[in-house]
Order: structure tokens, then C-alpha cells, then sequence
């Protein structure tokens, strides 16, 4: 509608100059095409949550547990922390995991958007990209949201290594190592690790065992000081033997752990290795999952915002070195960001393997002992549930964030079996100079 007496405007909304008395010219068709699209909203972390994690063996705390029986009732909390929200205004369930079958088949998303008892309405999908499920979960449904297609969603990952350990049931195709597309070793995620001690010679394993002592230290400090447990889902749990019980905490950290306790483990990997089970990270089960929504809906329903997304990237190495991945993946994201290294403040990076994290170090200049990198220990003494671990260091990073308000940009980074890792940046909104997550408020 034209108002009379109104200048006529372009299709972004300035005033069109033209020649006195000629007449305007209608817009083309790319100008109109322009005036319809949709500016790309902000994205904010909301809420995240865990299971505790537990020991994948027969013995394990989860060995009677069904893996959907562990996501549902990990969204059924995660939900239950946000009662501001309407289930009915969820528009997407993504739920990660490694091995796809049994317990963890049935496109998870939407198998357990229904036995969550989410409306019927709200869709889901499942995702795979090994290690970084959960973390391509959160960025898939978040490029949904910040162009508009999506509102809110919930993104997480579910491993029940116990039940299916990793690659069970896989056929890799020959042609892989017939016709040297890649090392034999590729395949074996604790052979990578030890590809990374021989190209990168001053990645000692003593340098390894330093490391892990002190995640495991960090991790039974953290327990102390209250900052692991808040983010725990309790789970009923079952066991033929020993009746019903509650899982509360996690099972797999060894709390008092020396570089003496360490320095003579086996190397399954191979004989005179580096890589041990001190070293690495534990096979484990367990459950995350996170919400996610545009900026401007979260302060529509009063939802909070814990982190904003920034940026976030992905790239390949060579699989026989897959630990390194976490390099390139950071390199892009933070020329995406427009940052550097030194613009972030915290970092979660996800150990899967105590040299893995110490190349990352390496790259960027970093102490193996920086202050700034995993405040509350990581996956070596709590364990790696695969495809869940991605939003573990989220949610911890956003309790980190609110711990450090002189903290404005944080990251969480991962490597990803075959040869890949994953970077996503976030932002503080608790940092005195925090750029706003709606339209008007970036304005300002």
C-alpha cells in the first residue's frame, strides 16, 4: 500500500531519487525478491543437561538400561528446567548417535520425541558424524533457526558403548585399504592416537600422563566445588542382581590418580606405545541433550540465554591422524568469527586422547597446563559417550561463562573419527560487551 504524500521507497525501505516529474521505476524482480528475505536471527544456548556417565561394560551402571531409555529421560529434565516453555512450541527433536541399531536405531529423534511425550507434532530426526553427533546436532538445528525455518529446538546424543560397541555391525568397504585410499590404522581410533605421538615426536607420552593426571584432578575438584553434578540428569536404573537404583554421578572418574599410577599400563594399541587407559579417554555411556532458540523467541517466552552462537566449522585431515581435526575446524571457525585464538577465553576441548588435546595446545601456542582450557577436567577422568560428548562441553562452557563474566568468547572443540573435526565459538552474554542476540538490542 502506498500512503499519499509519501515519498516511494526502495525495496529496502530508502527513499528512491528520481528526476522531477518522472515517474518512479517499479522495482525489479530481484529488488522485490530482496525486500521478502528474511534477515539470519541469532541463536542462543538455552539450557543443556547429561546423564551421568557410566562404564560401557556388563558390570556398568547402564548395563540394563535401554540407550532411548536414557535420552528420554534426559529431554524429559532438560524440559522440566524450562517450564516457561510450551512442548508445543518445540519444532524439532535431533538426536545423535555412533552406532545406529537396537536401542539406538528407529530415527531416534522421533522415536524418542514420542516416548518422551512431546506433542505429536514435533518432529525428529537422527544424525552421525561419529564423535561430533551431538555437536552437528546443535548446528544443524541452529542454522534452521537462524534463518527462520525453526523457532526452538532440542539437539543432543545418546552412545551406549556397553550395547554397541563402536563400529559394531559395520562393513568397511575393502577398497579403503586395497587401494590405499587410507592407512590400515585409520580405522582403529587408539592406532590414530598413536600416528599422532610418531609424526609429532615432542608429544611425549610423559607430556600424555602429565596431562591426564591433571584432567583428572581438575574433574574431583570440580565434583567439590559443585560445578559437575547441577548439570546431572538422575536415572532409575535396574539390575537383575542388585534391584532398582539411581543413578546420581558418574562412574568412570578415578579421583587421586598419579603420573606413578600410570606410567607402566598396558599399550593395547601397540606393543611400546604411548596410548594407555590412563592416558585416554573410557569407553562409556550416556545421554545429552540441549535447547536451542532464536534469540529474539527466547525473550518472547523468558528463556534465558546462556551462550550465543557465533560460528562454527568443520573440516577433514587425514583419517590416520583424525586427532588433529580439532586444528583446521578451529582455524576456520575462528576466520568465520573474525577472531583469533587470542579473543577466546575459555576452551572445552573434548579428550579423547591426552596427545590429541596436546597438538591442539601445541598449534595455537598453549600450556599443556593453561588455565583457561578445560576449567573442570574432561573426557579422560568423566568419559566420552561418543556421539553425546559434543554438548558435555557445551553445557559446561555456559556454566564456565557465568563463572567468568570477564570471559567474552569461549569455544568447544572435538575430533571426529575418519579423519574430521568440529569447532563451535560462542559468545558471553554475561561480558560487559556482549553484541545482543535480537535485532534491537545489537542496534543499541
Amino acid at each position: 500500500m502506498t500512503v499519499a504524500n509519501e515519498a516511494p521507497t526502495g525495496a529496502t525501505g530508502t527513499t528512491v531519487d528520481s528526476p522531477a516529474g518522472a515517474p518512479t521505476p517499479a522495482p525489479t524482480q530481484a529488488a522485490r525478491q530482496r525486500s521478502r528475505r528474511r534477515p539470519v536471527r541469532d541463536v542462543v544456548f538455552v539450557e543443556g543437561v547429561r546423564s551421568p556417565f557410566g562404564k560401557a561394560r556388563p558390570d556398568g551402571i547402564y548395563a540394563e538400561t535401554r540407550a532411548d531409555d536414557l535420552a528420554v529421560k534426559t529431554i524429559r529434565e532438560l524440559l522440566r528446567r524450562r517450564p516457561e516453555l510450551p512442548a508445543e512450541r518445540i519444532d524439532e527433536l535431533a538426536l545423535a548417535a555412533t552406532t545406529q541399531t537396537g536401542d539406538q536405531g528407529l530415527t531416534l529423534g522421533r522415536s524418542v520425541a514420542v516416548l518422551a511425550g512431546l506433542p505429536k507434532s514435533v518432529p525428529g530426526f537422527a544424525i552421525d558424524r561419529m564423535c561430533a553427533g551431538a555437536m552437528t546436532a546443535v548446528t544443524t538445528t541452529a542454522a534452521n533457526v537462524a534463518v527462520g525455518a525453526q523457532d526452538v529446538v532440542v539437539a543432543g546424543g545418546v552412545e551406549h558403548m556397553g550395547h554397541h560397541p563402536m563400529g559394531e555391525g559395520s562393513d568397511p568397504n575393502p577398497r579403503f585399504v586395497a587401494e590405499k585410499l587410507v592407512d590400515s590404522s585409520a580405522l582403529v581410533m587408539g592406532a590414530t592416537a598413536e600416528n599422532l605421538h610418531d609424526r609429532y615426536p615432542h608429544l611425549t607420552k610423559e607430556r600424555a600422563d602429565a596431562y591426564a593426571v591433571a584432567s583428572q584432578a581438575k574433574y574431583a575438584k570440580a565434583v567439590a566445588n559443585g560445578d559437575i553434578t547441577p548439570d546431572l540428569v538422575p536415572i532409575a536404573i535396574r539390575s537383575t542382581e542388585l534391584g532398582w537404583g539411581l543413578a546420581t554421578a558418574d562412574e568412570l572418574p578415578r579421583p587421586g590418580t598419579t603420573v606413578d599410577a600410570v606410567r607402566d599400563l598396558k599399550t593395547p594399541f601397540r606393543p611400546g606405545g604411548k596410548v594407555t587407559a590412563g592416558n585416554a579417554s573410557p569407553l562409556t555411556d550416556g545421554a545429552t541433550a540441549c535447547l536451542l532458540a532464536a534469540g529474539d523467541v527466547a525473550d518472547e517466552l523468558g528463556l534465558p540465554a546462556r551462550m550465543r552462537l557465533v560460528a562454527y566449522a568443520y573440516a577433514g585431515v587425514d583419517p590416520e591422524v583424525m586427532g588433529i581435526g580439532p586444528v583446521p575446524a578451529t582455524e576456520r571457525a575462528l576466520a568465520s568469527a573474525g577472531l583469533t585464538i587470542d579473543d577466546i577465553g575459555l576452551f572445552e576441548i573434548n579428550e579423547a586422547f591426552a596427545v590429541q588435546v596436546l597438538a591442539f595446545l601445541d598449534h595455537f601456542g598453549l600450556a599443556d597446563d593453561d588455565e583457561r582450557v578445560n576449567l573442570y577436567g574432561g573426557a579422560i577422568a568423566m568419559g566420552h559417550p561418543l556421539a553425546s560428548s559434543g554438548v558435555r562441553l557445551m553445557t559446561q562452557l555456559a556454566r564456565q561463562f557465568a563463572q567468568h563474566p570477564e570471559v567474552r568468547y569461549g569455544l568447544t572443540t572435538m575430533c571426529v573419527g575418519l579423519g574430521m573435526g568440529g569447532t563451535v565459538i560462542w559468545e558471553n552474554p554475561h561480558h560487559a560487551d556482549y553484541s545482543g542476540h535480537t535485532f534491537e538490542t545489537a542496534e543499541n
